[in-house]
């Protein structure tokens, strides 16, 4: 009994419940997939819960983040140059996935035994034409109840807009409202992810039950999972050792390693909390006493790219639509990976600071595209060390952001 009361009071953490979720999915799936049919409805309700999500969290963080950037008035000038940042970082991040994800093509040949057939994806064979109007949306809450996404975000980005062109009243209740409902929504999706080891369970064991008996269908999964994961991986890489540093010194001449270094305990708790929000309150602390950020650009550029800058989910996104669809047997046109890139650049600014939030907006990324969230199950198996790698690669965008705008704006740092 002692033993017992002692193990209750054990807490694991979510990450390692999460890897225990998925290993247990794989053996059951191995060793007991006759068995599956048992299992899979746990991973079906993990994916309806994911995209009963979306709409609403994404549409309140995009209405509240407009509407409170609009009312930045003395930051204007700090706000412009933050988010021509943010925009050509994650537009770079980006390509560099597209590039990678096209070159190793990791998803073709792979069969996922996924539910739906190529001649259901209807999305795909849209013409740039179609996409453009199809942004505005002739009644938004269709639009909302068919999970199209493209339109639902320009509407939120329009809504957020004129309610800081209303009057003080009206501003003020809307802000309110949808801060509290950003706030219930993140709530939400915090019981979807504590969930997450069971779902993941339900869908990996499903996954692998599926292809059991056909060792080579297995291995050329895991094979492929192994190169699609050595592109996001090496894809932050590169991007945070390199790209976003090569740009940071374009821009200002000065050394980008040195606020690595300094920076380096807000960057490890960002890897280990896989939560750039957790990091933030060290991040905050770090960038003012060490790297010597005014309290004004850093109270309000790290708050702000916390929120819409997220350059490795947004290479993430873009890989794993791509992957996807390669899996599929469907050849994306540049048009259509173009609206990849816009819909995950998007998306990345309504992607919460929490663990695994980037599963949320991928699922947007994927329904703009008309790929469907059964192919969420494939990448999940080592979405947790990537979710980790990627969260470093978002605060390392959002310091150097910070950093590059105390330069630009005159400041002494200590670099």
């Amino acid at each position: 009994m002692k033993l017992l009361a002692s193990l209750r009071k054990i807490k694991i953490a979510l990450h390692w419940q999460i890897l225990i979720g998925i290993g247990l999915g794989v053996l059951f799936g191995l060793f007991a997939h006759q068995y599956i049919h048992y299992t899979k409805w746990l991973g079906d309700i993990f994916l309806r819960a994911l995209k009963m999500v979306v709409i609403p969290l994404v549409f309140s963080a995009l209405v509240m983040g407009v509407s409170s950037v609009g009312k930045a008035v003395d930051l204007g000038r700090i706000a412009g140059k933050s988010f021509l940042w943010y925009v050509t970082t994650t537009l770079m991040a980006c390509t560099l996935g597209l590039l990678l994800v096209n070159f190793f093509k990791p998803g073709e040949n792979v069969d996922l035994q996924l539910e739906k057939t190529v001649t259901e994806i209807e999305a795909t064979s849209n013409s740039f034409l179609d996409q453009i109007v199809s942004i505005v949306p002739e009644n938004i809450v269709q639009a909302m109840s068919e999970s199209q996404m493209l339109p639902v975000i320009f509407f939120a980005i329009l809504f957020g807009f004129f309610i800081t062109k209303s009057g003080d009243k009206t501003r003020t209740l809307l802000t309110d409202v949808f801060n509290g409902i950003y706030e219930v929504m993140i709530k939400i999706t915090f019981l979807v992810i504590r969930f997450a080891p069971i779902g993941l369970f339900g869908v990996v064991s499903n996954m692998v039950g599926a292809q059991a008996g056909d060792s080579k269908a297995l291995g050329v999964m895991f094979g492929s999972l192994g190169i699609y994961s050595a592109i996001i991986a090496g894809g932050c890489i590169i991007h945070g050792l390199l790209t976003i540093p090569g740009l940071f010194t374009l821009y200002t001449r000065k050394n980008p390693y040195k606020v690595m270094k300094m920076m380096g305990t807000a960057l490890l708790t960002a890897f280990t909390t896989a939560s750039s929000a957790a990091s933030l309150p060290i991040a905050l602390r770090d960038i003012q006493e060490k790297v010597g950020v005014s309290r004004k650009i850093s109270s309000f550029c790290l708050p702000l790219g916390n929120t819409v800058n997220m350059d490795g989910t947004a290479l993430f996104e873009c890989v794993t639509a791509i992957f996807i669809a390669q899996a599929y047997g469907i050849e994306l046109t540049i048009v259509q990976q173009i609206v990849v890139i816009l819909t995950s650049l998007m998306a990345a600014v309504g992607a919460a600071g929490i663990p695994l939030a980037g599963l949320v907006m991928l699922a947007v990324v994927l329904e703009a595209v008309g790929l469907p969230l059964e192919g969420i199950g494939l990448v999940l198996v080592v979405q947790q060390p990537l979710d980790m790698i990627r969260t470093s690669v978002n605060l390392w965008g959002d310091i150097s952001g910070a950093t590059l705008v105390a330069l630009t704006e005159g400041e002494k740092l200590n670099i």
